[in-house]
Order: structure tokens, then C-alpha cells, then sequence
């Protein structure tokens, strides 16, 4: 740095002392005719040394600007163009070749919305990493066994041609409550009733606010209303979303009786119930093909939820256990199940998250994988920032730290509203490339 320093400054006053000397021989700076051909003799030289260079933007400069009889804070202003020409005009590196150039959709001529969905990886910022989530969630569709080499240390029914073509990367998905209150609800039933995913993980509100939803509706609002009015009529906001009381006095009056039956089971059969079991019953039990977890129950797609008791439903859990006390869920049957979900998923076999907010249903999916030293595809779109050391803002690389995700994973981290980002994500991943399991 410091040669390059000295050279510079040797080129600059040798340019300083060239226009001095030709501005002498032209009969003063302001003899324009021998100065413009001097200007276009060194513009056309294809490679002009630094010197020269520098001795054509000083002879651009206009008069006053050049002039050397003027002092600042000590130093000739003759240096001052020096300084400002090396932090201005400092000379790039070439790009690496195939670096792709910004380029969005042009709306001339007919609408194509594939042809701008596809533009969104080369329009930069947050539709730029949806288009690499898209690329990543492809990966995840696509790969197959067969991709891999075969390991000496492979069982002999993995070793067969069919086997590997039919076994796909496992793949986890997990969101938050508040998704499902929203319209996203539809495209994770689209999912699930199509068995596109293997693994789902939610909050207790991702679980009674599906059901809910199949009892009575939840209506739009505004984010404005007043938290004071809405609770004189008994209407609970979700951001711009209302859910009016009466919808959980109606969930109780559905739970309740599943709760007395399950209470029964455990007492008769022996039935041990564990978070995802329970899951798993009132799916069965909503008997309508509108909810998730239905479809999770019909296609015995598991779902685990660490923290069934925050919420609603652990509202009726805690009153009927004054009604019917002695219900017991298992929440450690279900830590051991849900990191085997992982665990056993066997190098070179992969999996896949995919992880829509944050919280509890993200940590619980990036923990299980922990358990087999990190996923191999991570996509993740949520709109928490990592300043303040959370989780739900951590981006992926913090999460590589830990063993969650694999080192050589390429994860993408969609800064985002899901409501906006996940139909997009779906349109181009899972309901163009899919193909049904058989």
C-alpha cells in the first residue's frame, strides 16, 4: 500500500508538472484549441498510463479550479484534486465473469407472471433472496438418493437403483399461530393434503386457531382498532385480523367432550398421550377438509407442538382438569420422537426445513436436525432481525455454528411478511415440480 501511495503521488505532481509546462507552452490555460487535441490524443489511446490520466482530468479542470496561487489550511490546492480524483475515481477490480446484472420485469406488452416471478432472483434486495429460496426449495424437491454415490457402509436394500430413485430429502415445516388466522392457512392445507411435506411443527395457537377456523370464521379488520373498544365487544384483533369471542366458546364446547374421551382411554386402555397424539385426535375428530391438521391426520403426516399448553387450548385444558382432573401429555415421548425424525434420517439421505416465522416451531425443527449434525437445505422467512440475539432473528449462519445446519448448505433467509413471500414461494416450487410419492 505504501509503494502504492508513493507511486501515485509521484504520477500526480509529474501530471501537475506537465500541464504546468504545456499550459506555458500554449500561450496560458485558457488557449483551448491546443488543449482540446491534447484532451482527445490521450482519450485515445486505449491504455493510458496513470500519468497521463491524471493529466487529462487536470486539463478538464476548469481554470479556476487548477489554479496554483490559491492556499488552504497550508496546502496548494494544486494537491487537492489529487486527493478527491484517488477517492472518487478509485479504479475497480473486474467483475468475476457470470456475475448476474439487476434486471426486473419490464410490464411492455402482454402480462406474463411467470416471466416476472422469474425476474424476482435478478431484481435484488428481499425478491432476489425469494428467488433463492425458490432455487433451494427446488433443490429440496428434487433430490433424490440416486444423487449420491453409493457408501460402502450402505444396507443392501439402499444400494438398489429403485430404492435410491424413490427415496427424497425429508423434509420439515414449520410456521407460527399467526399465519394460520391468516390466508396461508390454505396453502399449508394444499400441502398436506397432497403429502408434500413429511414433518410439521407449530405453536398451540397454529393448532386451535386451525381448528377454530373450521368451527367459525375470522374476519378482517384494521391494525388501527382500539385493543379497549374491541374488548367491550368481546373481539380479539390478530393484527388486522378479528376472531370474535364466541369462536373459542364454541372451541370449548367441541374440545371438551374429546378431552373427557381422552381422559377415559388413559384410564381404560392405557392410552398414553403424548402432545402430537393429541394432535393427531382432534385432527381426526374435525371431520372437515378446510383444516391442516385433518389432512395431517388423514395422510399420518406427524405434528409436533412443544408448547401445546400456550394457548387456547391449554385454556380448556386447564379447566377441565377441574371438571375431570388427571390428564396426563407426555412431553418428553415427544422431544425423543421428534429428534428421531431426524436422527434417523442416515447420511447420505437428507433433509430439508422450512421455516415460516420464528419462535418455537423454529428452533424446535433447527434442534431436531442438531441431532444429525445439520439439515442439508434451509429456507426460512420471517421479518425478526438478529441485534438483539434471538433466534427467531438469528440468520442461518449462527445457526450453522451450532451444528443445525450443515456447513456446506447454501440457506436463504427471506426478510419478510410469509403472507406475502409464501404463496409465491409455492407457485413456484411445490405446485410446478412436485411429483406425487406413490
Amino acid at each position: 500500500h505504501a509503494g502504492a501511495s508513493r507511486r501515485s503521488r509521484r504520477d500526480a505532481h509529474r501530471a501537475h508538472r506537465d500541464r504546468d509546462e504545456f499550459n506555458a507552452r500554449a500561450g496560458g490555460p485558457r488557449s483551448t484549441d491546443r488543449r482540446a487535441r491534447a484532451v482527445n490524443q490521450i482519450s485515445d489511446s486505449p491504455t493510458p498510463p496513470p500519468r497521463a490520466r491524471l493529466l487529462l482530468l487536470l486539463l478538464l479542470l476548469p481554470p479556476s479550479a487548477s489554479a496554483s496561487s490559491s492556499r488552504m489550511e497550508g496546502v496548494a490546492v494544486d494537491d487537492a484534486p489529487k486527493s478527491a480524483l484517488d477517492a472518487v475515481l478509485l479504479k475497480s477490480v473486474d467483475m468475476p465473469e457470470g456475475t448476474p446484472t439487476v434486471r426486473g420485469y419490464d410490464f411492455e406488452g402482454a402480462l406474463d407472471l411467470q416471466a416476472m416471478l422469474d425476474t424476482m432472483l435478478t431484481s435484488g434486495f428481499q425478491a432476489t433472496q425469494l428467488g433463492r429460496a425458490v432455487n433451494e426449495v427446488n433443490r429440496m424437491i428434487r433430490w433424490r438418493l440416486a444423487d449420491e454415490p453409493i457408501e460402502d457402509d450402505e444396507k443392501e436394500e439402499e444400494k438398489d437403483p429403485a430404492f435410491r430413485a424413490a427415496c427424497r430429502c425429508k423434509i420439515f415445516l414449520g410456521f407460527t399461530s399467526n399465519l394460520i388466522s391468516s390466508g396461508v392457512r390454505e396453502q399449508l392445507r394444499f400441502l398436506l393434503k397432497h403429502k408434500m411435506i413429511d414433518v410439521l411443527v407449530t405453536t398451540a395457537g397454529g393448532v386451535e386457531e386451525d381448528l377454530i377456523k373450521a368451527l367459525a370464521p375470522t374476519y378482517l379488520g384494521e391494525f388501527h382498532l382500539k385493543g379497549a373498544e374491541l374488548r367491550k365487544q368481546g373481539l380479539n384483533r390478530i393484527g388486522n385480523l378479528i376472531v370474535p369471542n364466541d369462536n373459542y366458546c364454541k372451541f370449548e364446547d367441541w374440545i371438551m367432550p374429546i378431552l373427557d374421551a381422552m381422559r377415559r382411554e388413559q384410564d381404560e386402555a392405557g392410552t398414553r398421550w403424548t402432545p402430537s397424539k393429541v394432535i393427531r385426535r382432534l385432527g381426526l375428530e374435525i371431520r372437515d377438509e378446510s383444516s391442516v391438521l385433518y389432512w395431517a391426520a388423514k395422510n399420518d403426516i406427524p405434528v409436533y407442538c412443544p408448547a401445546l399448553t400456550d394457548g387456547s387450548i391449554g385454556d380448556m385444558m386447564y379447566f377441565h382438569s377441574f371438571k375431570n382432573p388427571g390428564l396426563v401429555v407426555d412431553i418428553v415421548a415427544d422431544v425423543r420422537a421428534m429428534n428421531d425424525e431426524a436422527r434417523l434420517v442416515s447420511r447420505p439421505k437428507k433433509t430439508g426445513m422450512l421455516i415460516l416465522g420464528g419462535g418455537v416451531a423454529k428452533h424446535h425443527i433447527n434442534n431436531a436436525n442438531l441431532m444429525r449434525n445439520g439439515a442439508d437445505f434451509s429456507v426460512s422467512i420471517n421479518t425478526a432481525q438478529e441485534f438483539d440475539g434471538s433466534d427467531s432473528g438469528a440468520k442461518p449462519d449462527e445457526a450453522v455454528s451450532w451444528g443445525k445446519i450443515r456447513p456446506e448448505a447454501t440457506p436463504v433467509k427471506v426478510c419478510a411478511d410469509a403472507t406475502l413471500m409464501f404463496p409465491l414461494l409455492i407457485a413456484q416450487t411445490f405446485k410446478k415440480h412436485f411429483e406425487a410419492k406413490k
